[in-house]
């Protein structure tokens, strides 16, 4: 219709709205031309930053971090993420087996399924994954807290091996006490000198069904987040360079900066102190 208009200056608007049965508003109003570039910038700084980010986490940290100059939607940043093809995902590799639960050991129920997880040191979930350095693996052992999604301990070892496990819980239990520990049914978690340093500290202890990886899902997804954001991105030089950069990330990455969906947009460390000054 603005065409119209502008070749024939004489025709009154008013009757060619009704004639087209469109709101004189719309004639006289001018879609405003945002500018994207300096949002593009901010999103390829975050990208940078954190490669693993999707579209909400994107939108959270922009916010967060004061990146937009206007509200910002999942929608836009979701559009511009596509257009600057930052939404496909590497494919994952194959999966080392780390778990052993062909042993002898006494096995525990499942106490954490269907559990309400409402408060720190609730339930401790402990995981090991693999890390290829070199020609050979070495092995990290990892325990959070469900409720903060806190790294209450970890150890990084050449050997896969119950002293793997036994040395992230013992640097876990330096700073709390759970009242559920849970894992899988693996050699490492179920053996005597584990399960007795347990006790010892009044844990209940849980585990997860064989074959059943999703009955230890918080750190079956932990383990990802490491993987995915960390180890896959990374060139260790040897086992000490390897130890230092992953208790970086673990320690300050995870802990202090990385904004988690479950804990509303806040990081653990966050969340922690949040939680902490509530309940006083």
């Amino acid at each position: 219709m603005s065409t119209l208009v502008q070749q024939n200056p004489a025709w009154p608007v008013a009757r060619l709205c009704r004639l087209f049965a469109v709101p004189r508003s719309s004639h006289y109003y001018t879609p405003a031309q945002r500018q994207e570039a300096d949002l593009c910038r901010s999103i390829e700084l975050v990208a940078g930053q954190w490669t693993c980010y999707g579209v909400r986490r994107m939108t959270h940290q922009l916010r967060r971090e004061q990146l937009a100059d206007e509200p910002l939607g999942h929608r836009r940043v979701y559009r511009l993420m596509r257009e600057m093809g930052l939404c496909a995902k590497a494919p994952r590799p194959r999966k080392k087996r780390t778990t052993n639960s062909d042993h002898s050991f006494a096995r525990y129920t499942n106490r954490v399924k269907g559990l309400v997880i409402n408060h720190a040191d609730q339930v401790w979930v402990s995981d090991i994954t693999y890390i290829q350095l070199g020609s050979g693996f070495v092995y990290l052992a990892v325990i959070m807290d469900v409720f903060t999604r806190s790294i209450r301990g970890w150890f990084l070892s050449r050997s896969l091996n119950s002293g793997l496990c036994e040395a992230a819980l013992r640097k876990a239990l330096s700073v709390g006490r759970p009242q559920i520990h849970h894992s899988d049914q693996g050699v490492q978690y179920a053996s005597d000198s584990y399960t007795n340093l347990l006790k010892q500290h009044g844990a209940t202890i849980s585990m997860a069904a064989v074959g059943c990886p999703e009955d230890n899902g918080y750190a079956e997804r932990l383990m990802r987040t490491i993987k995915e954001e960390h180890v896959r991105l990374t060139e260790y030089t040897d086992f000490a360079d390897a130890k230092s950069q992953i208790g970086e990330f673990l320690e300050d990455v995870y802990q202090r900066k990385r904004i988690h969906s479950a804990l509303g947009y806040l990081t653990p460390a966050e969340f922690a102190n949040q939680n902490r000054q509530a309940v006083k």
